[in-house]
């Protein structure tokens, strides 16, 4: 935290910086991309995000430097937030508006913002959302419960920011613990957290490797949102078949149609549409089946549906770019590699995968080697990083 502290006085001069707060990364073992059609899905937080370091202040002024990102964002909480500036200042920007809708803010604050890591795939956004949402909590008392923090971020991200996800990102930043699995229903936000073979003592049999390719993309310039959409469309179209009632197509979701009719019109609908909802209803059968090897304490099983997942988003849900499909398929191939796929929507530039800790440094020996043979241009930027997992967003 030094170097936070040292950015705080060089930006603001003497004075106490009150609140610390951590809001970590997360990863999706299973359940990708269903979360924006009300889908299951499961998570870790680990031990790397970002860091909060900020004071209150009574005039409502919000002035926020990162240290990751570029820029000093600063505005107004008591005015009406007003259109995108299309740079890193819109999270917070975003996270103020969306409270805006329930409260009458009066606090603002000053602080720094640092991350780790490279940017792409983790959910950096979720953590940066998550944690200025908790941090507005905090000065001005608003008492917040985590369901309400997750509600917020989410509405920031889908209605200002302007990606339409669901709710994965800030419940696994916001729910997590460090020696459980988050297992949660993107269409009640009903949830639980689950020790690995159902035995709260048992130490977790794993680390979690991340490996950049050293490619990093915005989401907003990428298909995610069109894939939100062939989604959508995907699930409209089996219900016309089905002579079910429409609603808005932004309305609908897979999860209001029963897999069974998707096996009955699966063979009539678009080709697009058909590899849509083939991988949501596949994915959901694995985050039951996942589940449930979890809780029996079978790691190699879990990680074999992870391995299956990533290969139903290349095919199915057709993302995944060049270098993040060769580290996936390096992945496979690598000992001591229980499972692993693409993190986040596919279209970044990270993949995760859960490890054997007895072999880590052979592992990232190996697929380093393999993929720098493959794409030597990302020498300067490829990197692989061990973590362990964590709690969600909390103060220090």
């Amino acid at each position: 935290m030094e170097s936070l502290f040292t950015a705080y006085r060089t930006f603001f001069g003497k004075g106490d910086a009150l609140y610390q707060l951590f809001s970590p990364y997360r990863i999706c073992p299973l359940g990708a991309h269903v979360d924006h059609q009300h889908g299951l899905v499961s998570g870790f937080a680990f031990n790397v995000g970002l860091k909060f370091l900020f004071s209150e202040t009574d005039n409502g002024k919000v002035e926020m430097c990162s240290l990751s990102f570029e820029g000093l964002t600063t505005f107004s909480i008591q005015k009406e937030i007003e259109e995108k500036q299309n740079n890193w200042g819109d999270y917070l920007r975003g996270a103020v508006w969306a409270l805006q809708k329930d409260f009458q803010l009066k606090n603002g604050l000053k602080g720094v913002v640092k991350g780790c890591m490279p940017i792409g795939g983790l959910s950096s956004s979720a953590a940066l959302l998550c944690g200025f949402v908790m941090a507005i909590d905090k000065v001005n008392h608003l008492g917040l419960d985590k369901m309400q923090v997750i509600h917020y971020a989410s509405i920031a991200e889908r209605e200002y920011v302007g990606l339409r996800n669901g709710i994965l990102d800030q419940a696994c930043v916001v729910l997590c613990e460090a020696d459980k699995l988050l297992y949660l229903d993107t269409k009640t936000s009903q949830y639980e957290l689950l020790p690995f073979g159902n035995n709260s003592s048992q130490k977790l049999p794993f680390k979690i490797g991340i490996f950049f390719s050293g490619v990093t993309r915005k989401l907003t310039g990428t298909d995610y949102n069109l894939r939100v959409s062939e989604c959508k469309t995907a699930a409209w179209t089996l219900q016309a078949y089905d002579n079910t009632p429409l609603k808005e197509l932004e309305d609908t979701r897979l999860r209001d149609v029963d897999e069974s009719v998707f096996e009955t019109y699966e063979g009539k609908m678009p080709n697009r549409f058909a590899k849509r909802a083939k991988h949501f209803y596949s994915e959901c059968n694995r985050v039951e089946k996942g589940v449930d090897a979890w809780k029996r304490g079978d790691i190699k099983e879990f990680g074999k549906y992870i391995f299956e997942s990533c290969d139903s988003s290349i095919h199915n849900y057709e993302c995944g770019s060049p270098e993040l499909i060769a580290i996936y398929e390096i992945m496979k191939e690598t000992e001591g590699i229980y499972g692993g796929r693409f993190s986040g929507a596919g279209f970044k530039g990270a993949c995760i995968a859960l490890i054997d800790p007895e072999k880590e440094e052979a592992i990232r020996n190996t697929v380093t080697s393999k993929y720098l043979q493959r794409f030597p241009e990302y020498k300067e930027t490829f990197e692989t990083f061990f973590c362990e997992p964590s709690n969600g967003v909390e103060f220090l």
